[in-house]
């Protein structure tokens, strides 16, 4: 079956064979023809099945130009909103329309701009809330809203934001609902809004025959010198290395460049500019590798990924499908690697018990042991940095629980990076030479980020 055999624009059949597509994927071919009867659908597949053409093809179709915002498509990150527009111009490149991006983080005027004249919305949910306080966004002549990655919105806290949103649309509005699964929340807003959905259902997860899984019981004391080893053993073309945290990604990320690893890292706290410059340097092979949390498990547009390394898992099941749907994607071949700590156990067997997913062991190997730096150099005094109050940085064991520092503090540190223990935070005082007294502030403890 091909595109002309479900009945798609010519322009668009010709757009999408311009990006070397001809076949529709099994969500495609079953979620384009309902949503071009009108019906609300909710779409269920596996990350990197097509989802965004599923819904954007039969979208691009029945857009009149110049009538207002016609469509509407939430996406939970930044990210994932400039991918979908970019994935629709390309479906549409033959086509008259316009489409806007709105997220935050960037200026808010020229988003109040462009939109009074675009046809297509992709936004965030919070920054398309500032449009609608501000009066800067009509949603009066919306006639689709799609919902993407919706198991994902749920769990990042938006589900609130989402039916206000919704509740500002039309009643007439066609709802498309796409994720991998659906949430008790999801189910509740199903309920509320959609009229006798239909549902368009694929593969949950990647075949066995595409997608290698396997794990190694490792010591924490060893987790990074096993990364390093796996990284120079396996024939990794591009991989991206999933920590759970924002601290173990930096941290990762920095001991693997000075292994000599061409890493980069991405996370929630860098900017939108940054996150996708690392995007674009690892797909035009600037970089090999990248450690990421789970910002990048979902919609990050990062092509021919051969390896996916879980260097620790997170407490969320759901998020080990998403993290292993980056590789093995558009009939390719993909490998699946878990570094399994006695701090992961409980995830692992969480994992297990949720999915009939084929993880297999493999043995201890023999590697080299490769020192670990804990955090960079970060000495300071009234001169500048590392003088007077030394240097606190340099190299450690990862077996090391904890460590003495130079101003009499102490910390307790997780090897995932997850939390951290303040020892004794009293102030340090000292006096230098003038006599003047100066203060050290306690160091603030490091949260997790998805």
């Amino acid at each position: 079956m091909n595109f002309e055999d479900i009945n798609v624009k010519p322009e668009i059949v010709t757009a999408l064979a311009d990006m070397g597509i001809v076949t529709p994927t099994q969500i495609q071919e079953q979620a384009i023809p309902l949503i071009r009867q009108g019906k609300d659908v909710i779409g269920k597949s596996k990350t990197g099945s097509g989802k965004t053409a599923a819904f954007g093809v039969p979208i691009l179709e029945k857009i009149v130009p110049g009538k207002g915002i016609q469509a509407l498509i939430l996406s939970p990150t930044r990210e994932l909103a400039v991918q979908i527009a970019r994935e629709m111009q390309k479906f549409g490149k033959h086509l008259r329309f316009s489409i806007t991006t709105v997220y935050g983080g960037v200026s808010i005027n020229p988003q109040i701009d462009d939109l009074q004249r675009t046809d297509i919305v992709v936004a965030t949910p919070g920054r398309l809330l500032d449009h609608v306080n501000r009066r800067t966004i009509n949603l009066s002549k919306i006639n689709c809203f799609v919902l993407d990655e919706a198991d994902k919105m749920v769990e990042m806290g938006f589900i609130e934001d989402v039916t206000r949103i919704i509740d500002q649309t039309p009643n007439s509005r066609q709802i498309l609902l796409f994720g991998a699964t659906l949430s008790e929340e999801i189910k509740r807003l199903q309920k509320k809004y959609m009229k006798n959905p239909a549902i368009a259902k694929a593969e949950e997860q990647v075949k066995d025959d595409y997608l290698e899984q396997f794990y190694y019981n490792v010591q924490p004391s060893e987790k990074f010198s096993l990364l390093v080893h796996l990284l120079k053993k396996e024939e990794v073309f591009r991989s991206i290395i999933f920590c759970s945290a924002r601290s173990t990604v930096e941290l990762v990320s920095r001991n693997l460049r000075a292994q000599g690893v061409k890493a980069d890292m991405i996370h929630g706290k860098l900017s939108q500019t940054k996150r996708l410059s690392v995007i674009e340097n690892l797909n035009k092979g600037r970089t090999d590798v990248i450690v990421a949390s789970a910002v990048a498990a979902r919609g990050l547009d990062i092509k021919d990924v051969t390896h996916v390394i879980n260097y620790d898992l997170s407490k969320d099941p759901q998020e080990y499908i998403h993290r292993i749907g980056r590789t093995a994607r558009a009939g390719e071949s993909g490998k699946a690697i878990t570094l399994l700590g006695q701090r992961d156990h409980d995830a692992f067997s969480a994992i297990l018990g949720r999915y009939p997913v084929n993880i297999q062991q493999l043995p201890k190997e023999q590697f080299p042991q490769i020192g670990f730096k804990a955090r960079e150099n970060r000495g300071f005094n009234r001169f500048g940095r590392n003088g007077f109050r030394g240097n606190r940085g340099g190299f450690r064991s990862e077996s090391s629980r904890s460590y003495g520092r130079n101003d009499n503090r102490s910390y307790g540190r997780s090897e995932s990076g997850e939390s951290r223990n303040d020892g004794f935070r009293g102030r340090h005082h000292a006096r230098p030479s003038n006599g003047k007294r100066w203060f050290s502030k306690p160091r603030d403890g490091v949260r997790g980020e998805n």
